[in-house]
C-alpha cells in the first residue's frame, strides 16, 4: 500500500510525463503542416510526406516495444510492464500496412514508399528507441509510446475528420486509415497506460521515461517538411 508522500511523487512524475505530452501536441500544432492536418488544408505533397515518414518509424514499432519487454522478462524486472510492452507491440502490428494502403489510393506504390530518403527525425526516433530497448534503459519506450498515444488521442481523429470535411486531395476518402485507426484504437491507452505508471518508483524509470517522452517531443514535430513547398517524396 502507497504511502501519502508515495502517491505525491507518483502523482509528481506522471504530471510531468503529462506535461510533455501536451508540449508534443503543442509543438507538432505549431508547424505549418500540422496546422493544415488539423484545418483539413494540407496539400497532397505534404499528406503524402506525412505519412511516407511516418510508414517509417511506425514498420518498427512492434520490434521496438517488443525487444523491450522481453529484455525486462531477461533482466527480472517489472513483468507487468513487461507484459505490456510486448502486448503493445503486438496492437501495433500491422499499422505500418494501413500507410501503405493510404498511400497506394493517393497514387504511391510501395517501392516508391520504401525507397523514399527518411526524414532525420525518424532516423533519431528509431535510433533512440532501438537503443533504449537493446541496451538501455528498457521501460523508456513507455516515454515515446506516451507521448505518441497522447498525440494520436488528441490529434489523429480530428485529422482524419477535417481532412474528410474540408480537403481537395484526391481520393482522401479511401486515404486516411492510419488516421482514423489510430485517433479510434487509442482512445483509452493513455489512461491505461497511466493506471500502469503510477506505482513505478524506481527513480531511474522515472528519469529514462520521462527522459524518452522529451525526445519525443523534440525530434517528432520535425517528421514534417522542413520546407512546405517541397514535392514527392524523393529516392535515395
Amino acid at each position: 500500500m502507497q504511502t501519502q508522500t508515495e502517491q505525491q511523487t507518483a502523482t509528481n512524475w506522471l504530471a510531468a510525463l503529462d506535461e510533455e505530452a501536451r508540449g508534443l501536441v503543442a509543438a507538432v500544432d505549431a508547424h505549418p503542416d500540422a496546422r493544415g492536418l488539423l484545418d483539413g488544408t494540407l496539400d497532397v505533397e505534404g499528406y503524402i510526406h506525412y505519412l511516407v515518414q511516418t510508414y517509417h518509424y511506425a514498420r518498427w514499432s512492434t520490434p521496438i516495444l517488443a525487444e523491450a519487454g522481453h529484455r525486462l522478462n531477461r533482466l527480472g524486472r517489472h513483468p507487468e510492464l513487461a507484459k505490456l510492452l510486448i502486448q503493445k507491440g503486438e496492437e501495433e502490428r500491422g499499422h505500418d500496412i494501413w500507410l501503405l494502403t493510404d498511400l497506394k489510393n493517393l497514387g504511391v506504390p510501395e517501392a516508391q514508399v520504401e525507397a523514399a530518403a527518411h526524414n532525420p527525425a525518424v532516423d533519431a526516433y528509431t535510433g533512440w528507441n532501438f537503443f533504449t530497448s537493446l541496451s538501455g534503459v528498457p521501460t523508456a519506450v513507455l516515454g515515446t509510446a506516451y507521448a505518441l498515444e497522447y498525440l494520436s488521442q488528441t490529434r489523429a481523429g480530428v485529422w482524419a475528420e477535417r481532412l474528410l470535411e474540408v480537403s481537395t486531395i484526391p481520393n482522401i476518402r479511401k486515404s486516411v486509415t492510419f488516421l482514423r485507426s489510430h485517433g479510434a484504437l487509442d482512445g483509452g491507452h493513455v489512461a491505461e497506460m497511466q493506471k500502469i505508471l503510477t506505482p513505478l518508483t524506481d527513480p531511474e524509470d522515472q528519469e529514462a521515461i520521462l527522459f524518452s517522452a522529451r525526445v519525443a517531443r523534440s525530434v517528432y514535430p520535425r517528421i514534417f517538411r522542413e520546407d512546405a513547398t517541397s514535392g514527392h517524396p524523393h529516392t535515395r
